[in-house]
């Protein structure tokens, strides 16, 4: 049994810098908004943080897991963890607290009363999921990649300018899996003079490459030209990305990722809602699922994919190639000309019938990824649907979120 700490030490909660892309999902996901940063480092406040930790399973990276049993008087401060360049070493104990046998460190719950928190999809991958390999590359050893292609995938007449990129690693190992991301490091250095932190982008190829046999990978990358407010903003590493030319080199880490997995068991079925390069994760899977189509291992595939136009709609040409006994596409248009108004949340109320047939099979998963705004009408579309099917929503709910069979995605 864990015994309390003395009341002058504290199990402060730090995240690593060197491992840390900066993706914000610590400090989003916080229930008490611990977490905070600024252009260098995302840090936990000693006086606020009571060890919840809701925010550690949505880490991507694992840098958010670490700890240091300190005096509390000690601790580490916001504006001096915002300064680390690398976590500090172990600090020695006074010896009242250093007695503290090893077995009887607290665990996070031991702490304080955790607050209470409520993720919406699952922190546990599916029980099938392949064994992810994460972190093999850091800021400090970062894998160097080649370009061999550079695609536009929307129409040259749009706004969205999105870009299917190849990245070849020629003989080093970069093992991924479907879901997983990688970071970009873009070249230069910010405001403050510093290296440029990672960018993390979704994989849009499956585990055996770009091409089937290859040691690549794909990205869908759209060119950042303005806020989420509409005014005027360069994103750093999209344009980067979006302007580079085949045989240009760039500098990965990575992969990450361990809980957004495809199940790996035959005939499992996969409920994919998505929005412009949210996209990325689900080409991967259905490209997995298309490799093995004469395998017989493939369950159902069911797609709600939404943009502006059609036009905007990256992967538009070969996504409506695929055979419809193959993958079931419902697409949500919001500004066709001549089409009423439609988001991914409708067609799923509209198809409320098959969405409640594969949520009724336990081999089932559900991968939702695009903008963090869609998650809450993801939501309350699939509790409707449930209702109207006669169930408990909040049972159903519950029990997906606890085998790993609903992931979230959103940025």
């Amino acid at each position: 049994m864990n015994a309390p700490l003395p009341a002058e030490v504290l199990k402060q909660h730090l995240i690593d810098p060197e491992i840390c892309i900066r993706c914000n999902t610590c400090e989003e996901t916080c229930p008490i908004k611990a977490i905070t940063h600024d252009s260098n480092n995302y840090v936990v406040d000693p006086d606020i943080c009571n060890g919840c930790m809701a925010c550690v399973p949505p880490c991507p990276t694992g840098a958010i897991d670490n700890w240091r049993l300190m005096v509390r008087a000690e601790a580490y401060g916001v504006q001096e963890q915002l300064g680390w360049e690398e976590l500090p070493g172990e600090k020695a104990l006074p010896e009242t607290a250093a007695a503290l046998p090893a077995d009887d460190v607290p665990a996070a719950t031991d702490l304080a009363a955790p607050a209470p928190f409520s993720a919406p999809g699952a922190t546990v991958p599916p029980w099938s999921a392949a064994h992810p390999y994460v972190n093999l590359y850091t800021h400090k050893t970062p894998m160097t990649a080649t370009v061999v292609g550079n695609y536009r995938v929307t129409g040259a007449d749009t706004e969205s300018d999105i870009h299917h990129i190849v990245l070849d690693f020629g003989e080093l190992p970069f093992p991924v899996l479907e879901g997983q991301s990688i970071g970009i490091l873009p070249p230069g250095v910010d405001a403050q003079g510093r290296p440029h932190h990672a960018r993390q982008y979704s994989l849009a190829s499956p585990r055996d490459g770009e091409r089937a046999g290859y040691n690549n990978l794909s990205l869908t990358v759209k060119r950042v030209t303005e806020d989420h407010a509409g005014a005027a903003a360069h994103g750093v590493c999209s344009n980067y990305l979006c302007d580079l030319a085949k045989n240009d080199k760039v500098q990965v880490i990575g992969p990450f990722g361990h809980t957004f997995l495809m199940p790996n068991h035959p005939r499992a079925n996969l409920i994919m809602i998505c929005t412009g390069t949210g996209s990325a994760p689900m080409r991967a899977m259905t490209e997995r699922y298309r490799r093995r189509i004469d395998t017989g291992e493939n369950g159902r595939l069911l797609l709600f994919f939404g943009a502006r136009t059609e036009r905007e709609l990256p992967y538009f040409g070969p996504l409506m190639k695929l055979p419809r006994d193959f993958i079931d596409i419902n697409l949500a248009l919001s500004r066709e000309t001549g089409q009423p108004k439609r988001y991914v949340q409708d067609l799923i109320r509209e198809r409320a019938a098959s969405v409640r047939e594969l949520l009724a099979d336990r081999n089932t998963c559900i991968y939702v990824c695009g903008l963090k705004g869609m998650e809450v009408g993801v939501l309350d579309a699939l509790r409707d649907v449930t209702v109207q099917g006669g169930q408990d929503w909040s049972i159903l709910h519950d029990a997906l979120r606890r085998e790993g069979r609903l992931h979230f995605e959103t940025y």
